[in-house]
């Protein structure tokens, strides 16, 4: 019997994190380090069950993956492992393959790490994505993660009505500017806040917003809702915390419904900011529920065909950060809370 040839190998590089972390993330708590070769074949040994080698062309950074940066078990999420590479939704071409699903040269999305080359031992996970008009990258956030977070958020939580008060905060991030776009589709009056006059720009120019401030240029946010909503707000997506938050509270109409997404203004905190004005939701009779998008993977199928037709129909437009090499990974992921990033931060493994 002639002896299989030996696999093709190749560097693969890897951003590991350093340690766990009690503050906001900076660059030098990640590392790339040289993870050594790796051979283009899936090991006979690959967990006992049928797996999938990718090269990873494109990596999101999310504010999620703050969470798993600490040593806490409590999450619906595992923490990282220090040394090992960060893990986060990407877009791969498969090298190798036993699933009979998946073939070399197929173009996949889901769960892998930050490196080069990854081998995906439970590739039920993955998702093949058919050649289209649509860039790759649109594949980690319009039509990914946070699109789909959008999406359930503001239809599955919010059910919005014609002609209601829509607030999205953190507006022009990867959620925030697709929620907008939404609620401008369904005949809402929208407001984005966001960090810069560059972005409050963007909310206006780019994503059709009927009006945006710059939250850092308000002393008194209460009073600046106020402005924009004299009528109050029947819509609020959260995706930052804090004052924020407070300040919609003292502002939400009667029956409001408040979808929590997120909150970013909390994850560099070891004492999270209290709450003062939840005594408005007895009085309003508003509704604040918390969600994961995962809880609605039934709905995914819909969420794709419903975004992509708004896409081709030049009715939702989308805008990415995107840093280029795997070595900017870190500075890339760090910056998301500071707010250096404009639209969707995407990290560019490989084009190839």
């Amino acid at each position: 019997m002639e002896e299989e040839p030996a696999a093709a190998v190749a560097r693969n590089r890897k951003v590991v994190l350093r340690g766990y972390i009690d503050r906001a993330p900076r660059e030098d708590d990640m590392e790339l380090v040289d993870g050594g070769e790796v051979a283009l074949r899936v090991p006979g040994d690959a967990g006992g069950g049928p797996a999938v080698l990718v090269r990873n062309l494109y990596l999101s950074c999310d504010p999620y993956m703050r969470g798993r940066m600490r040593d806490f078990q409590g999450s619906y999420i595992p923490p990282f492992k220090p040394g090992s590479p960060i893990e986060g939704f990407g877009v791969g071409r498969v090298v190798d393959s036993t699933h009979p699903g998946f073939s070399a040269g197929d173009i996949v999305s889901g769960m892998t790490g930050w490196e080069d080359y990854s081998l995906i031992t439970k590739p039920e996970q993955l998702t093949k994505i058919q050649p289209s008009d649509i860039p790759l990258s649109y594949h980690l956030g319009l039509l990914g993660m946070p699109g789909f977070t959008a999406y359930v958020g503001f239809y599955e939580i919010c059910s919005p009505k014609r002609g209601e008060f829509v607030f999205v905060s953190a507006a022009s991030g990867a959620v925030g500017q697709i929620v907008g776009q939404l609620a401008k589709l369904d005949g809402c009056y929208v407001v984005g806040s966001a960090g810069t006059n560059q972005k409050v720009e963007l909310l206006k120019e780019k994503f059709g917003f009927d009006a945006a401030f710059n939250y850092k240029e308000e002393p008194d946010l209460a009073a600046a809702l106020k402005r924009y909503f004299p009528e109050g707000i029947d819509i609020y997506f959260e995706n930052v915390g804090g004052p924020m938050l407070d300040a919609v509270l003292l502002n939400m109409r009667v029956h409001g419904r408040i979808a929590v997404c997120g909150m970013v203004s909390q994850h560099g905190v070891t004492a999270p900011a209290g709450i003062h004005n939840l005594y408005t939701l007895i009085s309003k009779r508003v509704e604040m529920k918390g969600f994961i998008q995962s809880d609605y993977a039934h709905l995914f199928p819909q969420f794709v065909d419903d975004i992509t037709k708004h896409y081709r129909d030049g009715k939702i437009v989308y805008v990415e950060d995107m840093s280029v090499g795997l070595e900017s990974g870190p500075a890339a992921f760090a910056g998301l809370f500071s707010g250096k990033n404009v639209g969707k931060q995407v990290v560019c493994v490989s084009q190839d």
